[in-house]
């Protein structure tokens, strides 16, 4: 895109010269009162908790209340309103939305959320919403915030203060229209990468259901294993249960787990969360806590290459640990299990095959130590299951290295729509002549 002719400053670094320079707060109503709303206190409004308020977007509206059950301690916002997330993570990550379809064109919500109303004669509601999106917008915003810890919010004075250049309103609405059409583009194609990558996580889980119950061979003569999530399985292997294979036991915690006394930032062994699992690609090479040698001498022990499995939060995932920690509770492990099986364990785990007609994956799922020792396996030969765990390892290298590149397409679709609005709401880019119909973009698509 061209820049505009000239600039009110000569380095290019501010708004086009024709853009009035002005502070927010002669632009914009902030936080309004609910002392203005002509309804009853029987008639229905939205209500909008902060997850609720889209990142770069809209609202969703699941739920109406009566305005008479409405206290204080909320947010009063209404149609064509911006709502700008105020408090960290949540302002720097860009949450904020623009206010349509409201129930009776009210809403309540969250009082982590700064309401900017548009003054019409000045200022295009969605060339606002655009305005507060924007990495200039926040970045400045993030450089005002204040408050201890992970607590930090922006303040009014920072909206009531920043000097925005505001170009004619017939200019904002194309550059509106130019964003509208944009952003709509680069969504698109996120979408299509994102539905390749499920499609990818699909194919990859597909390839390990395949490898770990059917072999490698398709040629093999095969037959009934009586476990419905096997299926046919090579005349060859055998079945069994977990637990004939290994006793199945329960992590520990040491009591109150809270106690200081039980950890140590110099302790020998890493204490194991949840969160610590979810965050994994399932070898854990890091946690954010270690226990003392009290608190360790209380939980259960893992030495690297052991095998355990979440049995709480993200249930159902399976860890190898790559350094020595401490499970709780919450994990179950596989004490005498033997070293040839551990990965093969490990990927059939990792399928979430086992857990067909146990549950909901998910939280929903119920796994203990009778559960999970009670599961059928197929077991092949020893030079099977080496031949199947390295097969499986290549086919989950090839699935990263995919996986990489459609996320660093992502990520920089992501950059280059954060760079067009910025680009487009401070005027480093001139839009005016945009003509959706006539770009290069419609036309290799109105030719193939």
């Amino acid at each position: 895109m061209s820049h505009y002719p000239s600039y009110q400053v000569s380095d290019s670094s501010g708004f086009p010269e024709h853009w009035q320079a002005k502070r927010l707060r002669f632009a914009v109503k902030l936080n309004p009162s609910k002392n203005e709303i002509p309804l009853s206190d029987s008639e229905l409004i939205s209500f909008v908790p902060m997850d609720a308020v889209g990142e770069y977007g809209g609202i969703r509206l699941d739920e109406d209340k009566e305005l008479g059950e409405i206290g204080s301690g909320y947010t009063y916002f209404r149609d064509n309103d911006v709502v700008v997330a105020k408090i960290t993570p949540c302002f720097e990550n860009g949450k904020g939305a623009i206010a349509k379809g409201l129930t009776n064109e009210c809403a309540f919500g969250t009082t982590e959320l700064h309401v900017l109303r548009a003054d019409l004669e000045l200022l295009d509601p969605d060339f606002l919403f655009y305005l507060t999106v924007s990495d200039w917008f926040r970045d400045l915003g993030e450089s005002e915030m204040y408050g201890a810890g992970g607590q930090k919010r922006v303040p009014e004075g920072f909206i009531k203060d920043l000097v925005t250049g505001l170009p004619p309103k017939t200019e904002q609405q194309a550059i509106v229209g130019f964003l509208n059409h944009k952003t709509a583009q680069i969504d698109a194609l996120i979408a299509k990468k994102q539905a390749l990558l499920e499609k990818l996580a699909e194919q990859r889980t597909a390839l390990i259901s395949q490898a770990v119950t059917k072999g490698l061979d398709p040629s093999v003569p095969m037959k009934d294993s009586g476990v419905e999530w096997l299926g046919e399985i090579p005349e060859g292997w055998d079945v069994i249960q977990i637990k004939h294979l290994t006793p199945v036991k329960r992590g520990a915690s040491p009591r109150p787990i809270a106690d200081p006394k039980y950890f140590d930032d110099d302790g020998d062994y890493a204490w194991v969360r949840i969160a610590d699992v979810s965050a994994s690609d399932g070898f854990l090479e890091t946690t954010t806590q270690r226990l003392s040698d009290l608190g360790a001498s209380l939980s259960v022990k893992m030495q690297p290459g052991s095998l355990f499995l979440s049995i709480a939060g993200t249930v159902g995932k399976p860890i190898i640990t790559n350094i020595k920690c401490c499970i709780h509770d919450g994990f179950v492990y596989f004490p005498s299990l033997p070293e040839e099986l551990k990965e093969l364990l490990y990927y059939i785990f990792l399928s979430g095959q086992p857990y067909l007609g146990l549950g909901k994956m998910g939280t929903q799922l119920n796994l203990n130590t009778d559960t999970v020792g009670s599961i059928k396996i197929a077991r092949p030969s020893t030079s099977e299951v080496n031949r199947i765990v390295g097969h499986i390892k290549k086919v989950i290298k090839s699935y990263e290295m995919h996986k990489n590149k459609i996320e660093e397409a992502i990520q920089k679709l992501n950059e280059y729509r954060a760079a067009l609005i910025t680009n487009a709401v401070t005027g480093k880019i001139d839009v005016r002549d945009f003509c959706p119909n006539t770009t290069t973009e419609q036309k290799e698509l109105a030719h193939g």
